[in-house]
């Protein structure tokens, strides 16, 4: 029996990179969207729903609204409502308890925390499934440093250090690191979430270390770039090899700009 799975939120591109994140790891997964709490009520009416993924801020009816009026229903007293928001202050969360939300996510979320949230809200009312598929934190993010001039793995491609993020979007892009000390590096974006961002770097002198604050310059499009700010989280060789040409380098992003977490969100979301 497919799972139904409705995804409430005005922004498009959210939408979207929900879908594909849940279509990604749930088999036979129904997905049904709505831009705002009114026709998620008309999706409920039409269509039988096993979870419900509503952002907190929308115009017309928001994602509060859109919760009170679904409690207020004795067929949707049990229906699993997680409550997707930017504001994660102690405030937000337990007015969205008081209503009877069934978990909180705040933004920006990984996949796997999203994923790791659907799966206990479905459990909950019985509907499980086997995952079959290889996660994505053993799949090969490692590239030799010929990749850098081809843009393709190679055949000896390695798996990535247990920090990587168990679920992100696979792509090449191009961004530049900049550290505090004035170093510019020129990187390949090998993976991506909102969250973490994975680069192969040439090697050379000079290279940041750990913890290192740096800011990386993505480029969203031949106009467009998005600067945001992060640390240098791991450093780990491309190859199994002492002469290895490049390195990985792992930058955990900490900029809460919303701006930033927009244009980032639909750069993903196109890939």
């Amino acid at each position: 029996m497919a799972i139904r799975i409705l995804v409430v939120d005005d922004a498009s591109f959210i939408r979207d990179m929900i879908k594909k994140q849940l279509r990604d790891r749930i088999p036979s997964v129904d997905i049904f969207d709505a831009v705002d709490g009114n026709r998620a009520l008309a999706t409920l009416k039409s269509h039988p729903i096993d979870l419900i993924l509503s952002d907190w801020e929308m115009p017309n009816m928001s994602g509060e609204e859109l919760l009170a009026n679904i409690r207020n229903q004795p067929q949707y007293e049990r229906l699993p409502f997680i409550m997707i928001s930017s504001r994660g202050d102690r405030s937000h969360i337990i007015r969205a308890i008081e209503l009877g939300v069934s978990d909180y996510l705040t933004k920006p979320f990984t996949a796997e925390e999203l994923l790791k949230k659907v799966v206990k809200q479905l459990k909950r009312i019985g509907k499980q499934w086997q995952d079959t598929r290889q996660p994505a934190a053993t799949q090969g993010i490692a590239f030799s440093s010929v990749d850098v001039l081809t843009g393709k793995p190679s055949e000896t491609s390695e798996a990535p250090p247990a920090s990587a993020p168990t679920q992100s979007v696979n792509h090449k892009g191009r961004a530049q690191l900049r550290l505090s000390n004035n170093r510019i590096f020129a990187c390949v974006i090998r993976e991506m979430s909102l969250q973490l961002i994975h680069c192969l770097v040439p090697r050379g002198e000079g290279l940041p270390g750990i913890f290192d604050q740096v800011v990386v310059d993505i480029e969203l499009s031949p106009d467009e770039f998005a600067r945001v700010n992060g640390y240098i989280h791991a450093i780990q060789a491309s190859e199994a090899r002492p002469d290895a040409k490049s390195v990985k380098i792992l930058v955990r992003l900490v900029d809460n700009d919303a701006e930033k977490f927009d244009a980032l969100s639909r750069y993903i979301a196109k890939l």
